[in-house]
């Protein structure tokens, strides 16, 4: 049992700066993620927009689902919550009450995430378990208005490692997203034939610069396939090795944050590869942090030294007061919280582990499906299927066809030009923002045809309010269809008609 602690102790202790360094990124994730959703507050979360709360609740909805955000259909309401959740994550990002703003940002993200899953990818899986997570764990000692309060409260601290249970479910969590996505990737197009990257790279709905620049190499593209698969499969291992822990902390680092800048300039993956890179940031080890401490965040370690005294100092204020609760008697004995909270995630982190792994091929006793309530309920449930088991290859691209009254066809998805059925020179270029581009991904699966009369409605609706003088009568969502084949082949593109609508619902 001994050797057993000293091996955990060894293994999964973090730097506390690290995590505040994590923190901080976190928090800044949530508030760009934040803004881009604002852009789309009606369409993706209004009775108005492309899932109305009773197309949710009929068609998506799961009955241990918590969302604030499904309460109401107006866009003002969301507006409102939107506003909190960014007041919140910057509470977060600041470090004051630090945990409440945590608990806070979560339970507002998961409620945001709930009302409209339809556009959800697996990062915001991952955002959503590092917040969870980070409820646990003490990322606010560092870099926060908190430590800067605890200074003047004469609690300074000194010790920057910190093991609990907590760090054993983030440590193990950062492994599981890869590990599980390569034991999901079981095709040979992934770990013999090497052409995964290829069929990704043949897809224009994603495909980034430098991903255009390096497609014509087949041999380059099977040998990126080939170290990203077993870069997924082997290198959470290196979290576990005992010795020479800092080394191999770094070496995981390094070659994360460079494996997810290389997705983010070959693949339109928004939002995704900023995620995992913060969540590697609270795996930089000791020698790392002095370096980070003593070049780059010199006045956050020493607040009283440096510039960031005048705004930390604000935060003592009465507005503390409002958001501190004080019990005339304890819900728990104090001395028994500490094992409860450690109890609670040590349950909710083999839980995790378990739901990850029967969702793969493993010769396990899956997780049974009466007891999967509780990862809805919190939302501890993931997959992570990135391009697994075989990279998508429905290609093509959307044509908006929209008739007007005078008898000329436009485009609504260029800008009312007249139709023209030819590929686009950027066919990425079409897409607002990633968030559309997943929905305009889920909306070709034919289990979710439900969706299809509820965009088309919204796009007439929208364009003939913004274009009074030409108005469209008719709109139809055409999908070209462009498969992707082997050996750069070229599928001829096909005209299907998803949808078509003329008059908005009543």
């Amino acid at each position: 049992m001994k050797y057993l602690e000293l091996y955990l102790r060894k293994v999964f202790t973090v730097d506390l700066r690290a995590l505040a360094v994590m923190r901080i990124w976190l928090a800044g994730i949530v508030l760009i993620d934040l803004a881009i959703r604002a852009t789309d507050i009606e369409a993706h979360y209004s009775n108005l927009g492309v899932l109305p709360l009773h197309v949710l609740h009929r068609h998506v909805w799961l009955p241990q689902f918590f969302s604030l955000h499904a309460l109401s259909g107006l866009w003002q309401f969301q507006l409102v919550l939107f506003i909190v959740a960014a007041i919140f994550a910057f509470c977060m990002l600041l470090g004051y009450k630090t945990r409440i703003s945590t608990i806070a940002t979560w339970l507002l993200l998961l409620s945001l995430q709930n009302r409209n899953p339809l556009i959800a990818q697996g990062g915001d899986d991952l955002l959503r378990m590092l917040l969870f997570w980070g409820i646990f764990l003490p990322w606010g000692r560092f870099y926060s208005a908190d430590a800067v309060q605890a200074r003047k409260q004469g609690i300074v601290h000194q010790q920057t490692n910190h093991f609990s249970t907590a760090t054993m479910a983030y440590v193990l969590q950062v492994g599981l997203v890869y590990f599980c996505t390569a034991l999901l990737k079981d095709s040979p197009e992934w770990h013999t034939e090497g052409t995964a990257l290829y069929y990704a790279l043949s897809l224009d709905q994603i495909l980034m610069p430098v991903g255009r620049l390096i497609y014509p190499y087949p041999e380059l593209l099977r040998v990126l396939t080939l170290a990203a698969y077993y870069t997924e499969l082997l290198l959470p291992f290196l979290l576990l090795i005992p010795f020479f822990n800092n080394f191999f902390r770094m070496v995981v680092v390094l070659v994360l944050v460079g494996f997810h800048i290389g997705i983010s300039l070959t693949l339109f993956v928004g939002l995704f590869y900023l995620i995992n890179i913060a969540s590697v940031a609270g795996l930089l080890p000791t020698p790392a942090m002095n370096w980070i401490d003593r070049r780059l965040l010199g006045s956050f370690r020493k607040p009283h030294l440096g510039q960031f005294k005048h705004v930390f100092s604000r935060f003592e204020t009465p507005v503390s007061i409002l958001v501190q609760t004080k019990w005339q008697k304890p819900l728990f004995p104090k001395h028994l919280l500490s094992p409860m909270r450690n109890g609670f995630v040590a349950v909710a982190l083999f839980y995790c582990i378990w739901w990850n792994l029967s969702g793969t091929n493993l010769s396990i006793h899956k997780l049974p499906d009466q007891s999967r309530w509780f990862g809805y309920l919190l939302r501890l449930d993931q997959h992570w299927g990135m391009f697994s088991p075989v990279v998508f290859k429905d290609d093509g691209w959307y044509v908006l066809e929209g008739y007007t009254a005078n008898g000329v066809n436009i485009d609504l998805n260029q800008q009312g030009k007249e139709v023209n059925y030819s590929k686009p020179a950027s066919v990425v270029s079409l897409f607002k923002n990633d968030r559309w581009r997943k929905y305009s991904e889920n909306y070709l699966f034919i289990h979710n045809a439900y969706m299809r009369p509820y965009y088309c409605n919204y796009l007439v609706r929208r364009w003939n309010e913004d274009h009074p003088h030409q108005p469209i009568k008719q709109l139809e969502v055409i999908y070209m269809k462009e498969p992707s084949l082997p050996n750069y082949e070229l599928a001829v593109p096909t005209r299907e008609v998803l949808c078509t609508c003329a008059n908005l619902p009543e």
